[in-house]
């Protein structure tokens, strides 16, 4: 037992991740301000781009480098834009717990979908004080979760003790997995099937879908959403996986270079390519250099074209 103070709402809320999810960018303007405009055309793009639903204050939006108040802006205008057509998920992303709390009240406050919980970053909690911390976020915020494992960025990785402690509230439905980890992908799916797999580590998106994750938050479905669900289209839906490792292997080049580094540059470097108005990065992130764009867009021109192929065979 956690916390017999938590007081967790034991009635189970009803919400399935399926499908491709996006954490957006988030688009400033030149004196560094939040473009809530370009904001607005990149959520339209991905409606119009047929993903299946929208997070927001995700680390590719930069959540990070953001205020409490422009965080909570971005989730209220997503809110007033998006309408009902997808559903809307908000990051708790936060370093202090009280900060994470803030965030999932307001999501609830907003009537987002549901949450992403992380891991904080930089005190390393031990196992049963990061689901202390998940749980409270959880009273708070009495929406569907989505856990975000990634220990790459959060110093700690969620494991067996963290996941039967947060199993005790119902309202944990998900998991986006991004350790990198095949061990942790096994555990999930034989262990844990209460908590629905969501790919986290895109170049090892045919495995998860090959061990029922229904979901895939991706980044890269910011400027090229269409062959993000393709692929989902392949493996879940049609459940054709010879169809799947088609379009899997025309994706790798791109996999293989946002892994390289300048992850969140080249995300926003891709939807200038695709005709959005991103702005700069928030330091201490730098943009691209000029070799870097040339590459970045001969590699999303290959994979479409390649991914094209794949789906017409």
């Amino acid at each position: 037992m956690i916390d017999g103070h938590l007081h967790l709402n034991l009635e189970r809320i009803v919400f399935k991740f399926e499908g491709i999810y996006t954490p957006a960018i988030t688009p400033y303007a030149a004196d560094g301000s939040i473009d809530f405009a370009s904001f607005s055309q990149v959520l339209e793009s991905l409606i119009e781009g047929g993903v299946h639903g929208i997070i927001i204050g995700g680390s590719t939006g930069e959540y990070y480098a953001q205020t409490t108040e422009e965080r909570l802006a971005l989730a209220e205008h997503a809110r007033k834009v998006i309408g009902d057509r997808l559903p809307l998920i908000i990051g708790t992303g936060a370093i202090r717990t009280e900060d994470a709390v803030t965030y999932a009240k307001h999501a609830r406050e907003i009537k987002a979908d549901a949450i992403l919980v992380t891991s904080p970053p930089y005190a390393l909690p031990t196992e049963l004080e990061n689901a202390h911390h998940a749980l409270t976020v959880d009273k708070a915020a009495q929406l569907p979760i989505m856990l975000y494992n990634y220990p790459g960025r959060m110093g700690i990785s969620m494991g067996e003790t963290y996941f039967n402690a947060v199993s005790s509230s119902p309202n944990v439905v998900a998991i986006k997995e991004s350790s990198g980890d095949f061990n942790n992908l096994h555990l999930l799916a034989c262990k844990f099937p209460n908590i629905s797999l969501s790919c986290g580590w895109d170049d090892q998106a045919l495995e998860f879908f090959a061990w029922g994750a229904p979901s895939w938050v991706c980044a890269g479905s910011n400027f090229i959403p269409r062959e993000h669900v393709a692929l989902y289209q392949a493996c879940v839906v049609e459940k054709d996986f010879a169809k799947g490792r088609r379009i899997m292997a025309a994706m790798m080049p791109l996999m293989h270079f946002l892994d390289g580094g300048k992850f969140v540059q080249s995300i926003k470097y891709g939807c200038e390519l695709a005709g959005l108005y991103t702005g700069p990065v928030r330091a201490p992130l730098q943009a691209l250099d000029a070799s870097e764009k040339e590459q970045l867009q001969a590699v999303i021109e290959g994979v479409k074209r390649n991914v094209a192929a794949a789906i017409a065979q």
